[in-house]
């Protein structure tokens, strides 16, 4: 029985259909070519050059977003096209199987909950590439918004991937002015009105533009802390992103100034 199989026949389809898969991918990879080009070519040069009045940081985040679109598309109609090749039928098998059916649309749950999420984030414009945002105990610099995951960079390196129907509550720190907190240890002897003249008179003398502040530094009064350390509490306001370097340089400046007038603070 063996012997009666028409190998000739066996090889040639066999042949065939490896010669169809390989025109195939060649053809799908030229079209993702083709495709990414063209949306790179819109988003980077054409829609950038207009006088829209959308931001670089939206448009980067629609950019990454239709070019993943895009490829879970390609892979779509790969994968389709693979299994029809090869002589699956693949409407009658997804048809007709039942409980695997059943599985596959439980597990895609997930995946559906995370593009509705992930498009109403993108509609409501929470968040977008480039900004600095906190989600649970998660904090750093968005790179990526997908259809599936947004990815965090931490502040350390750390690349965060968050599924879409994970993210329930988003903290942007990118979108308003943002505060600069400062708090100088002093003892409760200490010549008040000295210290306050000191930082009065560095506040006053700041540029402004430079270190990004909005609202100048200002005395908001004494706290103590939780050791009972007793601080006086400075704050500026700042573009986001620029008030971690505004607190070093102002606080270095301060305390500088406190120990070069002679008054000893708390260690």
């Amino acid at each position: 029985m063996f012997l009666k199989v028409d190998w000739e026949s066996v090889l040639q389809h066999i042949a065939s259909v490896v010669i169809q898969l390989v025109l195939l991918t060649v053809v799908l990879l030229l079209i993702n070519w083709i495709g990414k080009k063209i949306i790179r070519h819109i988003f980077k040069t054409g829609l950038r050059g207009t006088k829209a009045t959308i931001s670089p940081k939206k448009l980067d985040t629609i950019y990454t977003l239709i070019l993943n679109i895009f490829k879970y598309i390609l892979m779509f109609f790969w994968i389709y096209a693979i299994l029809s090749a090869i002589g699956i039928p693949v409407g009658t098998l997804i048809a007709g199987a039942g409980i695997f059916s059943l599985a596959i649309g439980l597990g895609a749950q997930g995946f559906v909950s995370d593009m509705v999420n992930g498009f109403f984030i993108l509609l409501e414009q929470q968040i977008s590439v480039g900004d600095t945002i906190k989600i649970g105990a998660i904090e750093g610099r968005v790179t990526y918004v997908g259809i599936r995951t947004t990815q965090i960079q931490s502040t350390d390196g750390t690349l965060n991937y968050i599924p879409n129907r994970n993210i329930t509550v988003v903290s942007n720190k990118s979108r308003n002015n943002m505060q600069a907190l400062m708090e100088i240890p002093i003892a409760s002897d200490a010549p008040f009105d000295k210290i306050t003249k000191i930082i009065d008179d560095i506040s006053n003398d700041i540029n402004l533009e430079e270190l990004q502040i909005t609202k100048k530094p200002a005395i908001l009064g004494f706290a103590n802390q939780n050791d009972g350390t007793l601080v006086i509490q400075i704050a500026a306001y700042t573009k986001p992103g620029a008030q971690f370097n505004v607190k070093n340089v102002l606080l270095k400046d301060y305390l500088s100034a406190i120990k070069d007038a002679g008054i000893e603070l708390p260690k």
